[in-house]
């Protein structure tokens, strides 16, 4: 057996799990053999036991397939994979996906989560989770009705197997007390990694109700802080409740207990527990390691009415009381001290309830499920190799490399402008590069690679926008002298649309929630400025950091009022200039030209609007026609005369912004057609920086990651400026994301793009 998930020595309620789990199996069945395949989330790993034969990274999606190639060539009869959203990367930890297509044998998936309300892609992961799985283990009845509700899981394919605990005797606490010395005083008990969610709030809040009848009284908080709430936050949540113990009055009837403890610890810990509280916030909790735990130790238990505790304690095996209910949880606690012979009767149910989820008993019923699957056949056919030809492999992506971004980046912000490699002092920096790195920093957040300089930079690019809001004006001033003065008391309505596009990327994409704040923060101030602008551009880029926005906030009416208000003013230009031979939206074509069908797709696909959808594919196509050379590359129009009705398209000078604009709108209109005819034209936009031009030379820098700022008629421009880097970095940010959605959602023949057929008619345009 493979075991897959998080493991010890990683401090998650997960990786102990899986070594009891492990550790049960062996010692019940010692004829079995077994390995762990952890997913580490920190790139240094962990000090692994010798049972751990490979590793994966949690944000590396080709781990994920070597960890496959490695169970597939271990002779291993079926897999056991633990899963909770959060513990996988890729959007709803959809890597973990392609893993499973890859593996030659069953898997059986225990699930530490089932979503009541799952977003759409927790809802994609899901169902294709659930269809890799040969058998899928939840531990309680709850959790099987929603598989079989909500996504439509077979029963028969589901076992119900309820959480492990270890097996301790029924002792009285007073035993224990001694060790802790407490002797003679009443000890009330939380445990398990500690964060907001879990209510210790609510039970701090009830202790000076509860002293005052029993002022002996302890309670033990048990459990470090979440590492993730640590590697961000600090010790500053763990502070906050020590502080409000404080001011309670209550800190002398208080313990932490900063650690993260083994099970003899533990158990001592429960041993001396006279009463163990769950006080967590919500009811969308079907699993609880830390109650099964209590009930089978034999704790008389007060809790909140959550999923899993509601199946354990019934019978009265335990209390419940209304979420966040102090007075209730006070009462409660103070009836069951005063009544010993309530509390002990409580005891004895839970304890014998218990006996069936000891690890030796949860041992066997894993194993039965592990036999069941290995005699279902449900897993993925064994791999075949294939030779495929260039033309059906495109081109591999670059490496992702920062050098020249961070070298051109200060405590100021991103300078503007570089003489080769070497920064430019003299021409300062501008708010339209700085919003631009910093979108890039979202999307590497987002892509979840390792970049240690990424929290710095990020936080530089954010400052630099930040200082460059004017608030009396709500407006962007957008250059800056090297020395720090600003040039202008006013940028130019595209630099201001820019940096709501930064805006609304930092709230629709960001996890961290102080850039979240701060960005809707100045986007609800930015944004009603941007609605007097007059040019097609301006509206363009504000409508795309609107459609950033509405990831999180798509209910908010006036900027959706506003979104309305931009697509029809752009529809309104079409219909003043479109012709039959001319399908665009002024008299000439200039510069970032694909974003303004990008943002009529978006509406399509966003607003549910066939009109806008309609004007962008056709003019995003046509478009196309006109940046096509009659080598079939990508040659977008030259800034040196541009594109005016009638004349012929400039060819030079060619300019990084319009490869990415392109690359950008024409991902958007493949994700929203599925049509492979837009993903080919992306990759050919993309391909431009790598030297499938004109003049067949790479703009594209291997070697600092840099791009060159433009390709004239008989050269490259060496220098490479901010906004050239950031033009192909975005766009490969962007080409990444898509082929990391691509590899988790596809199977394994159809993770490669099928060749686009020139000769092909268009396929119909439909949404999907």
């Amino acid at each position: 057996m493979a075991f897959i998930g998080d493991y010890v020595p990683r401090k998650c309620g997960i990786a102990t799990f899986t070594y009891d789990v492990r550790e049960a199996v062996a010692k019940q069945f010692p004829h079995t053999e077994s390995f762990i395949v952890p997913v580490n989330d920190l790139s240094e790993g962990y000090e692994y036991p010798p049972e751990v034969r490979f590793e994966f990274m949690e944000g590396e999606l080709e781990s994920y397939l070597r960890a496959a190639d490695y169970i597939n060539f271990g002779h291993v009869d079926v897999v056991s994979l633990q899963h909770e959203f959060g513990i996988y990367g890729g959007p709803a930890g959809s890597f973990i996906l392609p893993l499973m297509r890859d593996l030659r044998v069953p898997v059986v998936t225990t699930l530490h989560t089932v979503l009541q309300k799952p977003n759409a892609d927790q809802r994609l992961v899901m169902k294709e989770l659930t269809a890799l799985s040969a058998r899928l283990v939840v531990m309680g009845e709850k959790g099987k009705t929603m598989l079989t509700e909500i996504y439509s899981v077979p029963e028969e394919k589901i076992d119900v197997i309820p959480h492990g605990i270890p097996d301790m005797p029924f002792i009285d606490p007073n035993f224990y007390k001694d060790q802790f010395g407490v002797e003679g005083k009443h000890v009330l008990l939380t445990f398990g990694l500690l964060s907001p969610n879990k209510g210790i709030e609510v039970a701090l809040r009830t202790l000076p109700k509860i002293v005052k009848e029993f002022p002996d009284l302890v309670y033990i908080i048990l459990g470090a802080t979440h590492p993730n709430l640590v590697r961000q936050h600090g010790e500053s949540y763990r502070q906050s409740l020590e502080r409000m113990a404080q001011s309670l009055g209550v800190e002398r009837h208080v313990s932490f207990y900063n650690r993260f403890v083994n099970i003899e610890e533990l158990k001592s810990f429960l041993g001396v527990a006279d009463i163990y509280i769950t006080p967590y916030l919500n009811a969308a909790q079907i699993t609880s390691g830390t109650l099964a735990y209590a009930v089978g130790c034999g704790k008389a238990v007060v809790s909140t009415p959550y999923w899993h505790a509601e199946e354990l304690l019934a019978e009265d095996r335990g209390v419940l009381v209304p979420f966040g209910d102090t007075d209730a949880l006070a009462r409660e606690v103070i009836g069951l001290l005063r009544d010993d012979q309530r509390r002990h009767a409580m005891r004895k149910r839970a304890y014998m309830f218990g006996r069936n989820m000891i690890w030796s008993q949860t041992a066997g019923l894993y194993m039965a499920s592990f036999e069941k699957a290995r005699s279902s056949r449900v897993h993925a056919a064994p791999q075949r190799l294939h030779v495929r030809t260039l033309e059906q492999e495109p081109l591999e992506l670059p490496r992702m490399n920062l050098s020249h971004l961070i070298q051109m980046s200060d405590a100021t912000g991103m300078l503007q402008h570089a003489t080769y490699t070497f920064r430019n002092f003299s021409e300062g920096y501008c708010t339209d590069d700085n919003a631009r790195a910093l979108i890039l920093c979202v999307l590497l957040e987002e892509l979840e690679l390792e970049v240690p300089e990424l929290k710095r930079l990020s936080k530089s690019y954010a400052s630099f926008l930040n200082y460059a809001f004017d608030r009396d004006q709500r407006r962007f001033r957008n250059f800056m002298s090297f020395d720090r003065r600003w040039l202008e008391d006013v940028g130019s309505t595209d630099s201001q649309a820019r940096a709501l596009w930064c805006l609304g990327t930092c709230v629709g994409r960001s996890s961290h929630r102080d850039l979240q704040y701060w960005a809707a923060d100045l986007f609800d101030k930015a944004l009603p400025n941007l609605l007097e602008a007059s040019s097609i551009r301006t509206w363009a880029f504000t409508l795309l950091g609107i459609y950033e926005y509405f990831r999180r906030f798509n209910g908010d009416r006036f900027v959706a009022a506003a979104r309305d208000n931009l697509t029809a003013r752009i529809l309104d230009q079409y219909d003043q200039h479109a012709g039959d031979n001319w399908l665009w939206f002024e008299d000439k074509v200039t510069y970032a030209n694909a974003r303004i069908p990008q943002v009529l797709i978006l509406g399509g696909r966003w607003a549910d609007n066939p009109r806008a959808y309609d004007v962008g594919l056709k003019s995003l196509r046509w478009l196309l026609n006109v940046q096509t050379s009659e080598a079939g590359h990508f040659r977008p129009i030259g800034s040196n005369g541009w594109y005016p009705r009638g004349e012929k398209p400039a060819a030079f000078d060619q300019q990084p912004i319009e490869a990415h604009g392109t690359v950008s709108a024409c991902l958007e209109a493949y994700r929203t057609t599925n049509d492979n005819f837009w993903y080919e034209k992306a990759r050919r936009a993309f391909e431009w920086f790598l030297g499938r031009n004109d003049l067949g030379l790479s703009l594209h820098d291997p070697a600092t990651g840099g791009c060159c700022d433009g390709l004239h008629v008989d050269r490259i421009n060496l220098n490479q400026g901010a906004e050239s880097t950031l033009a192909f970095l975005i766009a490969q940010a962007e080409m990444l994301l898509l082929e990391n959605d691509l590899k988790a959602f596809m199977k394994p023949r159809e993770r490669e793009i099928q060749p686009y057929d020139e000769s092909a008619p268009p396929a119909k345009e439909t949404k999907k």
